[in-house]
């Protein structure tokens, strides 16, 4: 059975809850994300904050990005576990309408899986059929 840890992208990186969206903005264009994993002090997963969060809920609602902090942004936060299997993945990214979820083992964020991820291993043939591919699709792009 395919899992999570199976098609995520290990190593993801926090950043803290504290910092600016300044600071995650700029942690981003280093990456090469376009989302992050909001970790508190004890360094367990909080929250996401997505490039897209911080045009639209911070500066187009006229906030300063360099004081206002991660974890103001924060929402409602989905993830999978690193042993849930591909079904489950996908159930929980169409039924939210996302298309990153963090990836946990205990309580310790191990990695992301985005609709890269997905599409990565699609298009090698591995985990996902066409059929996942296209209610994937479906879900997260048509419902909106």
């Amino acid at each position: 059975m395919t899992t999570a840890r199976d098609i995520m992208h290990p190593g993801a990186q926090c950043i803290g809850a504290e910092e600016s969206l300044a600071d995650a903005a700029r942690m981003m264009r280093d990456l090469g994300v376009g989302a992050l994993p909001i970790c508190g002090d004890d360094q367990r997963l909080k929250g996401i904050i997505t490039d897209r969060d911080i045009i639209v809920r911070c500066i187009a609602e006229g906030k300063d990005p360099s004081t206002t902090k991660a974890m103001e942004l924060a929402g409602h936060l989905h993830c999978v576990r690193a042993e849930d299997g591909i079904d489950a993945v996908l159930q929980k990214m169409e039924q939210h309408q996302i298309r990153r979820i963090p990836v946990i083992d205990g309580d310790r964020l191990v990695g992301m899986i985005s609709e890269a991820d997905l599409a990565t291993g699609h298009r090698e043939g591995q985990h996902l059929t066409d059929q996942q591919i296209v209610d994937f699709m479906d879900s997260v792009y048509m419902k909106r």
